[in-house]
């Protein structure tokens, strides 16, 4: 009976959090998002993240974004880019025809829709297998955001020195 009394009295007391007032947020966003969707590295491992815009990007605005970096606010959160920075002044094209002059990327579908090539004006060999997977994911995710492919389509890196071998982002 005196250990029941003593139970009774451990839960009634509680855990000392005291009761407090609703905290309210900013009104819930309605109708569909627009950002541009990123995969920047964190603790070595792709994460993306979902920069806020007015509009849905290009494929090639989206991956000028990639290859210019984080932002303040994600460095600040630890986030990376291995990503060369070489390339982000330079800007990149999707379409079924190579773009013309001075594009640091281009992107297209292959003839049979099964994939797609990025083909850039840098090396793509000494690429690190996660900046790899970083322009593989940021475009996929692009171009289906845009409506222009699949995103699980695998993707294939070529530069003046070669190409990557075909591969889908691994982020599902």
């Amino acid at each position: 009976m005196l250990a029941g009394g003593l139970l009774l009295t451990l839960f009634s007391a509680g855990c000392g959090v005291r009761p407090s007032e609703v905290i309210t947020g900013r009104p819930a966003m309605s109708g569909p998002s627009v950002g541009v969707e990123l995969y920047l590295v964190s603790r070595g491992q792709l994460t993306l993240v979902v920069r806020p815009a007015n509009r849905v990007p290009s494929p090639e605005e989206t991956l000028g974004m990639l290859a210019a970096g984080p932002d303040e606010f994600e460095r600040v959160a630890g986030l990376t880019s291995e990503v060369p920075a070489a390339l982000a002044p330079m800007g990149l094209a999707v379409r079924a025809t190579p773009a013309a002059g001075g594009s640091g990327f281009t992107v297209m579908a292959t003839p049979d829709g099964s994939g797609l090539t990025v083909t850039t004006v840098a090396a793509v060999r000494p690429l690190s297998a996660l900046a790899a997977d970083q322009i593989i994911c940021t475009v996929a995710g692009a171009v289906a955001r845009t409506g222009q492919g699949d995103s699980f389509a695998p993707v294939t890196i070529v530069g003046p020195d070669g190409a990557r071998p075909a591969r889908s982002c691994p982020i599902g």
